[in-house]
């Protein structure tokens, strides 16, 4: 994220000086296709790609955003060059977005609380960006810290894999088109709120020459609670509660467009558009991790806000809604509203207490083997884990000895014993015992 926040901020200057100023504006548009296509590359080449091939690319990439990064650092953004480093750098950091995306939905299926790494990645980026790039001012760390950001990228992409192994698609629920529809078009409109707003400060920008308007100040630091606190709501009964969370805030946004002529209002509005944007980005990021892993291209479907992101500002290319008026644009956010409310509904996003209860209803285990297939199934313990599980649960063996009966190495079986812990939410061997105990009671 730092990488991004980074090279699109440095994008977003290019030809400033060089092109005229309603030319200029056009560039943050082309910026946005760019941006989408560099995503929707990285879907299909991971679909068609081998686990080598796809490394090599994404490395090339990270390559290629390195040297546009020193090279939109130090030349001045009134020159070709900057416009043609700033014309490589997106379509690469977006295919390397793309390539973190799927690892975080691979993450999720381990069971791992993607919300929380969300909200920590954000948090830090948002922070190294404020202070290496504050008003637009070029500190010399921010140099050696790109490259070092996209080294330390690369690194985690050879260590952590991008494909869902056997074990973590036997938990994996296929995901109905119906809830692909509905979580697009909700983050679509979820996202129109703060479209708007953020053509109308672009412009702004642009017409005070990045003095008296900057969307680079202290409000953007508002993001960071917003976005930490719906990164724990979305790891809450596997996001339940994250759509009427991203709802509310929603409503509130609807502020944005009524505030925009009311003098004194800018620092508000300010605050409420990142807060608004915070709350887009968390629901689009979450839900699409989470569905992802169900479809037949999880490796388009994990970028699928992020591409929808971009597209909901393009509109802005044949309608200027920074002439539109104030009254226009409430009129519309209020229809887009009501359309998110229907969506949600009918998704049955509203009915938290009736999908708890079925949620926690468990199997009547009658066995030993049931009650540990029960345990499996509500922790989402992956094959091997299970196997581990029945060692730990049924003798009093070693892990040593465990390995040794289960053809592994040791350091798989301490990976899954580690593993089933952190699922379960018990520390110990005995602490195992009575999770089988309370489920064999279970009748």
């Amino acid at each position: 994220m730092f990488l991004q926040f980074v090279i699109l901020r440095f994008c977003n200057q290019a030809g400033r000086g060089l092109l005229p100023d309603e030319t200029q504006e056009n560039v943050y548009f082309f910026i946005q296709i760019l941006a989408v296509f560099g995503f929707v590359l990285h879907g299909v080449l991971h679909k068609l790609l081998s686990a080598r091939a796809r490394h090599a690319v994404s490395y090339a990439a990270l390559c290629v955003c390195a040297v546009s990064a020193l090279i939109l650092t130090f030349t001045p953004c009134d020159t070709v060059l900057y416009l043609v480093a700033a014309g490589l750098s997106v379509p690469c950091i977006a295919y390397a977005g793309g390539a973190a995306y799927i690892r975080m939905t691979r993450c999720g299926t381990s069971g791992v609380r993607v919300g929380v790494c969300m909200g920590a990645g954000y948090s830090a980026a948002l922070l190294l960006q404020y202070f290496t790039q504050l008003r637009f001012l070029i500190t010399p760390l921010l140099a050696p810290l790109t490259v070092a950001a996209s080294a330390a990228l690369g690194f985690l992409f050879f260590r952590l894999p991008d494909e869902i192994t056997a074990g973590e698609e036997e938990n994996t629920e296929k995901t109905r088109p119906r809830k692909l529809v509905f979580a697009a078009v909700t983050a679509l409109f979820m996202l129109l709120f703060t479209s708007y707003y953020s053509g109308y400060i672009h412009h702004l920008q642009i017409a005070s020459g990045y003095t008296e308007y900057n969307v680079y100040t202290w409000p953007r630091l508002l993001m960071i609670p917003a976005v930490v606190g719906f990164g724990f709501a979305g790891d809450i009964k596997k996001g339940r509660y994250l759509p009427l969370a991203t709802l509310c805030v929603a409503v509130v946004s609807l502020l944005n467009a009524a505030l925009t002529e009311v003098t004194g209002a800018y620092w508000l509005n300010m605050c409420l558009y990142y807060v608004s944007l915070s709350a887009a980005v968390s629901y689009y990021n979450l839900t699409f991790w989470r569905l992802a892993p169900g479809t037949r291209t999880p490796g388009l479907w994990s970028v699928a806000g992020r591409v929808l992101d971009s597209m909901a500002v393009l509109p802005s290319l044949f309608v200027s809604v920074a002439s539109l008026s104030p009254v226009v644009i409430l009129s519309l956010n209020i229809a887009a509203l009501a359309v998110v409310i229907i969506l949600t509904a009918l998704n049955g996003d509203f009915n938290l207490a009736d999908q708890q209860t079925k949620k926690t209803e468990p199997a009547a285990p009658v066995t030993a083997e049931d009650a540990l297939l029960c345990i499996k199934e509500r922790y989402g313990l992956t094959p091997s884990e299970f196997k581990v599980l029945r060692e730990l649960v049924l003798t009093e063996d070693k892990q040593v000895a465990v390995a040794e009966r289960l053809s592994v190495k040791i350091r798989t079986v301490q990976a899954n014993v580690t593993s089933i812990y952190r699922k379960t939410g018990v520390s110990t061997r005995s602490g195992l015992v009575q999770l089988y105990r309370d489920a064999s009671a279970n009748k």
